[in-house]
């Protein structure tokens, strides 16, 4: 994989959440949602975790990363298991503030979770996305994510319609 790194930020660092994220990173994520039009039933939006993603994270097969600059939450990505899809993690919650798009984060973002996710021993990874969100898509296939047919598991975002499927040990790593 290559990244075309000429706009990335090496003063955003990667790091795991933690508690005292949670406030803006629930400002970051509503924000993102809003602007893409998901803030409603269906999406992230209604997610109970969002204030308190700290400790939703601290479950077994779990990890949240966020994109620190400075002081300032520029957003993060987070995996966990796939309901009722054996060996299966979700990629949750990748949403980045404007300033940190384009910038190289969400692809550092996106290695370091599909590392993560080998070493926790996944097979596969599964992402649930909609059409809106073209940029983020593009980012996926660059990653080796496949689009899919229909959805997987039981993750309750029934208003995405765009889904993808990764290989975790296989071609495109």
């Amino acid at each position: 994989m290559h990244n075309d790194s000429l706009n990335e930020k090496p003063d955003i660092e990667l790091r795991p959440l933690r508690p005292l994220d949670d406030v803006a990173l629930a400002k970051v994520i509503r924000a993102a949602l809003v602007e893409f039009g998901a803030d409603r039933p269906g999406f992230a939006w209604q997610d109970p975790e969002l204030d308190a993603m700290s400790k939703t994270y601290k479950k077994p097969g779990s990890l949240y990363v966020v994109a620190v600059e400075g002081e300032n939450i520029l957003g993060g990505a987070g995996i966990g298991p796939l309901s009722g899809v054996e060996g299966t993690c979700e990629l949750q919650k990748m949403y980045l503030a404007p300033s940190a798009r384009r910038q190289g984060v969400g692809w550092r973002l996106m290695g370091r979770l599909l590392d993560d996710a080998r070493l926790i021993g996944y097979r596969w990874i599964y992402l649930e996305t909609f059409t809106g969100m073209v940029e983020a898509q593009q980012l996926y296939r660059a990653w080796g994510f496949l689009k899919i047919a229909r959805p997987l598991g039981h993750t309750g975002h029934g208003s995405c319609d765009c889904w993808f499927l990764k290989e975790l040990n296989g071609p495109n790593l």
